[in-house]
């Protein structure tokens, strides 16, 4: 059975998901932020024997299922597909891949990254070198948004003020910024789905054209340490193996594969 998960049943979708905190960093994060009933938050539960088996989270337009074992495939399907707007799912590889069969739209984007996750970075950071990094202001929103638009990998993303807005507001997550001598502002690193546990790392980019500068690295120094230092787990996605490399460096391994498909 299937129903509409309450703030009632919040011990037992804790009771599930909380055993695998990293892979469930989403859901535990937007339970956190939001509850159970809100304008862009829902949550389904299947349910065995009145044992909770598997949950799927609705956070706007993006679906994430989560289940340690063979779950209601089409049933989850049914309420996915009943959404006439685009829609994306995610979630861990084994789970995603036999509900993507029975998703009736055009695909737009399929990736499969890498899933990683870091308690402490490798190196002592040099706060010197981090003087240049600030946390992003609402002033800033806009350009901030313009320069992840300029990075190719980030150029159709969903990243809006509003989003922005509501990270601050909810605490769900944060950015930072570095500028050049000239006032360009020419990287950045957000985290997302902040939680009492755990954080995700986003957005890691910088403007074309300055590269290879160690732009990128003083932002995510900045924000992992600042995240490690209030005792988050952090996590992040790849799928370059020469990204890998640098956020290996930093601390980060490997624990699973990550899939996330757009549709249209």
């Amino acid at each position: 059975m299937i129903r509409k998960l309450t703030q009632n049943d919040h011990e037992v979708v804790m009771e599930l998901v909380g055993k695998k905190p990293a892979e469930n960093l989403f859901i535990i994060g937007d339970i956190e932020a939001y509850g159970y009933e809100s304008e862009y938050q829902e949550l389904w539960g299947q349910f065995n024997d009145d044992k909770l088996i598997a949950v799927l989270l609705r956070y706007n337009n993006n679906y994430i299922p989560y289940s340690e074992q063979t779950y209601d495939v089409k049933g989850f399907a049914k309420i996915i597909n009943s959404n006439p707007n685009p829609i994306e799912i995610s979630g861990l590889k084994h789970l995603i891949d036999p509900l993507r069969k029975l998703i009736n739209r055009e695909i737009k984007e399929d990736r499969e990254m890498y899933y990683t996750k870091c308690t402490k970075l490798n190196y002592e950071i040099n706060r010197d070198l981090l003087q240049q990094v600030t946390y992003l202001q609402p002033s800033e929103y806009e350009e901030n948004i313009n320069l992840l638009r300029s990075i190719p990998e980030f150029a159709y993303g969903n990243i809006s003020v509003e989003s922005r807005k509501r990270a601050e507001q909810h605490k769900t997550g944060r950015t930072y910024i570095i500028r050049n001598e000239e006032g360009v502002m020419v990287s950045t690193a957000s985290s997302t789905a902040e939680n009492s546990q755990s954080a995700m790392i986003v957005s890691v980019g910088t403007r074309p054209g300055y590269e290879r500068r160690g732009y990128a690295t003083r932002c995510m120094e900045k924000l992992c340490s600042d995240l490690i230092a209030e005792g988050k787990t952090l996590c992040l996605f790849y799928d370059s193996p020469k990204a890998g490399k640098i956020y290996k460096r930093l601390g980060f391994e490997d624990i699973g594969m990550w899939t996330m498909i757009r549709y249209k």
